[in-house]
């Protein structure tokens, strides 16, 4: 039999999964997504047969017992208890409490903190240092088996980042918390974690009567913890996703050239600790945390003297991003699992040998740069590679309006040239592509690589990237820009 929460948004009961004849006893949602599972109380033993008792004792515990009083799990408490009283409250969290005392800090014991799979709202993961609980979620064996799988997703003990484990081997971390949201994955606070060890956020569509991922904490390749080795950066966009740091170079040039970016690279020029410097990285998700520290009373110009004074600071940035940014985050180790952003990255400051800063200002002074301006509003985002997305159609081409493309230089000269284009903002283009996913890829060219995608109306494009490790020249990649816009292709 069930017991409903008071608004019945949750029931508490035996269940089964699937085909298995297994009972377990588990919180469910009732009133929408009817049968979801959200927590587990008997996932190291399974009940095997139709029996099973939950008894709440004299002594403030939940018992759950078959038929042969055999135990299969029990809640556990050291409080003092006078009355106690078991209830599921409409947040789906399963309390033992003291007669009439509902203050949630006087509870004997909760599920909250015992989480299965789900995190629901109102819980919390990480360890409490005073008590040693420690919260974490664990996925199922199977979609069928609720018993505990093989992957956890946990909070680091320094408490600065969230990971993801494939038993003892980490396969994610999102970044430590930066007072806002995790840096590695801006859009998404952790909902379920299911059994293929995938971090989701689901939400519920009433219109549909399904669950809908809104968001999934590994959206590609670049997601996998330390691809790129230390001291290099992964950039899901290029042409090859790991790239050395400036002022680094390959550790194992040949195997870094066949594409094994595990070894990683080492500084160019080795620090004195006298005349070092920092250079500045943007739009970054901040390096492994694991070996960091947090100074939450610092500036970030406090933070660049201290860094500077110790040998040992690596790199160093902003703690907490709200308010306009306070505390200090420092690195006392390799950097290791950095991932460019298109959005919402941080601010990364890595200490280099100064001949290595003057040579990067040098370079960086010499070189020039190129916007692209659309005649249809980019919202003044500022691209470090350029994206031409060339829309072809044949018999409709002609009824599309001309727009004209503006290519500016740093002299100011300015070229224009009429070309049947339509134009899309980024989110679009990584809908539409998978998030530039290598199965997509139609080719490669002197310029980039080109994908297939498909737009919401059904509409199939090309899209052309310009790689930052393109040899080849504006006057060639505008030519090119203007011929294939003349052309019609058919995506096969």
């Amino acid at each position: 039999m069930e017991r409903p929460s008071a608004g019945g948004r949750f029931e508490l009961g035996f269940f089964s999964t699937g085909n298995s004849k297994n009972r377990f006893l588990g919180i469910r949602y009732k009133k929408v997504a009817t049968g979801t599972v959200a927590w587990v109380a008997n996932r190291q033993l399974l009940i095997t047969d139709s029996t099973g008792v939950l008894k709440l004792t004299d002594q403030g515990k939940l018992v759950l017992v078959n038929g042969t009083s055999s135990m299969f799990w029990s809640s556990d408490s050291s409080r003092s208890t006078h009355n106690p009283i078991a209830q599921l409250l409409e947040s789906g969290n399963l309390v033992i409490r003291n007669g009439n005392d509902t203050d949630p800090e006087h509870f004997l014991w909760q599920s909250f903190d015992y989480p299965s799979s789900t995190l629901l709202p109102g819980m919390k993961l990480g360890r409490n240092r005073v008590t040693s609980l420690d919260r974490f979620l664990s996925s199922w064996k199977s979609s069928d088996d609720p018993s505990i799988g093989n992957f956890t997703y946990v909070v680091d003990p320094t408490g600065l980042q969230s990971i993801l484990k494939q038993g003892s081997e980490v396969i994610f971390r999102t970044g430590p918390w930066i007072g806002l949201r995790f840096s590695g994955i801006p859009e998404m606070r952790p909902n379920p974690l299911n059994p293929k060890g995938e971090v989701q956020r689901l939400v519920w569509i009433d219109r549909t009567q399904g669950w809908t991922v809104y968001a999934t904490a590994e959206k590609d390749d670049c997601d996998v913890n330390a691809l790129c080795g230390e001291y290099a950066t992964c950039d899901i966009i290029g042409s090859l996703k790991c790239g050395c740091m400036k002022g680094f170079v390959p550790k194992f040039p040949d195997e870094w050239n066949s594409m094994d970016w595990s070894g990683g690279c080492d500084r160019r020029t080795v620090l004195d600790c006298r005349n070092d410097g920092f250079l500045k990285y943007s739009g970054i998700k901040l390096p492994d945390t694991r070996n960091s520290k947090v100074n939450k009373s610092m500036n970030l110009k406090e933070c660049r003297s201290f860094c500077l004074r110790e040998c040992s600071c690596t790199a160093y940035s902003s703690w907490n991003i709200s308010e306009g940014g306070s505390g200090c985050l420092l690195w006392f180790d390799n950097l290791t699992d950095i991932k460019e952003l298109s959005n919402d990255g941080q601010e990364l400051y890595v200490r280099m040998a100064a001949s290595e800063i003057d040579a990067f200002a040098k370079e960086n002074s010499s070189k020039r740069r190129l916007v692209i301006i659309s005649s249809v509003s980019t919202i003044g985002m500022v691209l470090l590679s350029l994206v031409f997305t060339l829309h072809f159609q044949e018999e409709e081409a002609a009824k599309v309006k001309r727009r004209k493309i503006s290519i500016y230089n740093l002299e100011g000269s300015e070229s224009e040239e009429d070309l049947v284009l339509l134009s899309f903002n980024l989110a679009t283009i990584f809908n539409a592509t998978n998030n530039f996913s290598n199965s997509n890829k139609l080719g490669q060219g002197g310029f980039g690589p080109v994908y297939k995608g498909t737009l919401p109306n059904g509409k199939e494009i090309a899209v052309k990237r310009l790689s930052k490790f393109s040899i080849q020249g504006f006057d060639e990649f505008k030519n090119e820009v203007i011929y294939m816009s003349k052309l019609q292709h058919r995506i096969w």
